[in-house]
């Protein structure tokens, strides 16, 4: 059946001699496809990788498609240099590298470009977004399209718009997550249906093909640039094809039943002459004997990689033979094309020799007819008009209707790269006292710096001076943990572990995770989040999904924050775990700064937060554990222990560390904001003489202590009431 095709194609190309050769090809093909063993098609290329090199074919693509290209300019590689740190930290240079180059894609237009594979990665979502830092022109291949400026610039006068093609331009890709080199590239492409691919096709040669010659099972096609009579010869094994002899221009159809019947056979007259007596010989073809019975394709349901579907039970004489379809396929689709195929192959093992009296001008070469004593349906292969009738070679027919028996074999389940779109990034900034882990003697500013949902290149941070965005630190490259409360918090005494208190937090990322730990962990800071301005810890976190969190096991009030948790939270109050993902720019903030930013790939505008300058940071903890005792002598004895910014583990018998430069408190009798007695003690006690009592008034009186530290003062702890008249203590 080749032969029809090829012979035709030949003709419209090269006249009867080109016929010739073209019927010469298809019946090689032909025997090719009903031998035994081997393989037919051009070989499925495995995720080929972009290359360049001289006389390399551009190949043609018909609906969806994932080919490598060509690349036909490139720059050499561009450093780039930044640095960072200073202002008592080390500073660090790092080079990045970047690409300039264009990839040609396909010798015709395309209508879209759709994802794009790095290295097997995604370079480009089917959003359009680029994964990495860069810019990417695609340019449709339109005849009217214009040079692209970054080509213009580089080769002036030579500079090529290659109209008729399909490209794209890649300008500065960075390479950092490919080992600073070109990776290897393959695009996802759309043009159109794949069920048109033999229209065309067809039509690059001037011919025609109507619309039964669609085929539905196919997504996409890749034509290699190869000769075009063996694509056809290939589609022509999917859907037979015929040669419409009748057409007023040159068409390819898909053979379907006409419904037409030979006359009755003529017998012959002199021995010898064609046929039997009765004008009819049958026999079975020797060259029907291998059938295919397995099929390779690009299967859509695994982002274009190679698939292949068997028949479920081959004749062991079949040979093992498998057809290599350049084509984009779902395995059911595949499934049903090898069954057809096969379905016809031992269909026209079936042959037949058959004479008439009398030309049917209805009927030619790839005419589907009957006949008035077989059954069945049979297709003309070939017919010669000879002195004495019509001779026709047959062969059995079966139609291509017929789908597949079982259900497809499944595509499996193959590893993937996630296609998720850009996120835009948060910015939380806040103050912090030291946290044990550095050092102790100052606090600082810190930010939580990422983004939502998605993917989120990272951003640079700066401070606002001026309407002038000055860089500070370093760019955040780990996304922190931030959220919000989606009930609201009561207050805390926070004096006891409490196991069954909870609260439940939404993540900006659904994607982030938060871990439970163990008393003992805890006892050293572990689990420490920052909800509102309170520090606190919890203990068990288990996932309610899609970014939601319930956490159980609080302690409240954590880093001199008790005043925060007595107030409570209500919802929608700002969560964020403390970790090392934040990043510290305290020693890069001034007085001149009015606000932090974030700006990162995926930003349209800096995302901004205010300058916190508290002092909460660099202020003591509230000392603990208070007493007041009324001594004989009449004086108050006043005891207290005595915290420290970064000791989260308490040890036995071991006191904190002296985080300040001197041990100072300051006692004070009366309100905290204007004491009526204010002393200063060097230790973690104090007793406060009769005399100093005894001038106070007749009211009550609150007795507290506070500790002095390097930068500012402590929370006061009250420790008790005192009056005059009564002399005594509460």
């Amino acid at each position: 059946m080749t032969t029809l095709v090829l012979g035709a194609v030949g003709t419209l190309v090269g006249g009867p001699v080109g016929g010739a050769l073209g019927a010469a090809i298809g019946n090689r093909i032909d025997s090719q496809i009903l031998s035994r063993g081997g393989r037919q098609g051009p070989r499925l290329k495995e995720l080929s990788v972009t290359t360049s090199s001289y006389g390399q074919a551009i190949p043609t693509h018909v609906g969806a498609v994932r080919t490598s290209g060509t690349v036909v300019w490139a720059t050499d590689l561009k450093e780039d240099s930044e640095t960072s740190g200073g202002k008592g930290k080390p500073k660090t240079t790092t080079y990045s590298y970047s690409m300039s180059f264009a990839v040609l894609l396909s010798s015709s237009p395309v209508e879209r470009l759709g994802r794009i594979w790095a290295d097997g990665n995604l370079l480009r979502g089917a959003g359009g977004d680029l994964k990495t830092g860069g810019q990417l022109r695609f340019y449709e291949g339109r005849r009217n399209q214009s040079v692209d400026p970054l080509l213009a610039a580089a080769l002036d006068a030579q500079c090529p718009a290659y109209r008729g093609c399909a490209y794209v331009v890649f300008e500065d890709l960075q390479l950092a997550e490919f080992g600073n080199r070109l990776p290897a590239l393959t695009f996802e492409l759309h043009n159109g249906s794949g069920a048109a691919v033999v229209p065309q096709l067809v039509r690059q040669i001037g011919a025609d093909a109507d619309e039964t010659t669609a085929l539905p099972d196919i997504a996409g096609y890749s034509h290699d640039g190869a000769i075009l009579a063996d694509a056809l010869a290939l589609l022509d094994t999917v859907e037979p094809l015929s040669f419409d002899q009748r057409a007023p221009s040159p068409t390819i159809v898909s053979t379907r039943d006409s419904g037409l019947s030979l006359t009755a056979d003529a017998a012959v007259w002199d021995e010898g002459d064609y046929g039997a007596q009765d004008g009819m010989r049958s026999d079975r073809s020797a060259e029907a004997g291998a059938l295919v019975d397995g099929l390779r394709y690009y299967d859509i349901e695994r982002d274009y990689l190679p698939g292949l579907q068997r028949r479920p039970a081959r004749s062991p004489s079949s040979g093992n033979r498998l057809l290599e379809l350049p084509a984009t396929l779902s395995p059911g689709s595949a499934r049903r094309i090898v069954d057809r195929i096969a379905a016809r192959g031992q269909a026209r093992q079936g042959r037949l020799q058959y004479r008439v009296p009398d030309l049917d001008p209805r009927i030619g070469a790839g005419s589907i007819v009957r006949l008035p004593d077989r059954s069945g349906v049979w297709r003309v292969e070939a017919w010669e008009w000879r002195e004495r009738g019509i001779e026709y070679e047959l062969s059995r027919y079966r139609h291509a209707g017929n789908g597949a028996t079982e259900d497809a074999t499944s595509s499996g389940s193959p590893w993937l790269p996630r296609d998720r779109l850009p996120s835009a990034s948060f910015l939380e900034a806040f103050e912090l006292p030291a946290d044990g882990r550095g050092g102790a003697t100052t606090g600082s500013t810190f930010v939580a710096v990422g983004g939502f949902t998605g993917r989120w290149p990272g951003a640079s941070l700066y401070t606002e001076r001026g309407g002038t965005l000055v860089p500070v630190g370093d760019s955040a490259g780990r996304r922190a943990v931030v959220g919000s409360l989606l009930q609201p918090l009561g207050a805390s005494r926070c004096l006891m572990f409490e196991p069954d208190a909870d609260v439940e937090v939404q993540l900006h990322d659904a994607e982030s995770e938060l871990a439970s730990t163990t008393s003992a962990y805890l006892s050293t800071g572990a689990n420490r989040v920052l909800i509102g301005n309170e520090i606190a810890q919890f203990a068990d976190a288990v996932p309610l999904g899609n970014g939601r969190w319930r956490l159980t096991g609080l302690l409240r009030g954590r880093g001199a924050t008790e005043a925060h948790a007595v107030e409570g939270h209500a919802s929608g109050t700002r969560f964020v775990l403390l970790d090392d993902r934040l990043v510290d720019i305290g020693s890069e903030v001034t007085s001149a700064d009015t606000a932090l930013a974030a700006l990162g790939p995926s930003d349209p505008e800096p995302v901004r937060a205010p300058v916190t300058t508290s002092g909460n940071a660099t202020a003591p903890l509230m000392p603990v554990h208070g007493t007041a005792r009324r001594m004989g002598d009449g004086s108050l004895a006043l005891d207290w222990v005595r915290r420290a910014r970064g000791a989260w583990s308490w040890r036995d018998r071991v006191g904190v560390p002296l985080v300040e430069e001197i041990e100072r408190y300051e006692v004070g009798i009366g309100p905290v904001s204007a004491p009526l007695v204010s002393l200063v003690s060097s230790q973690p006690s104090y007793v406060v003489p009769e005399s100093v009592l005894t001038p106070l008034a007749d009211t009550a009186h609150a007795v507290w202590v506070r500790q002095i530290g390097d930068f500012s003062t402590s929370p006061a702890l009250f420790l008790t009431t005192v009056s005059q008249s009564s002399k005594d203590i509460t």
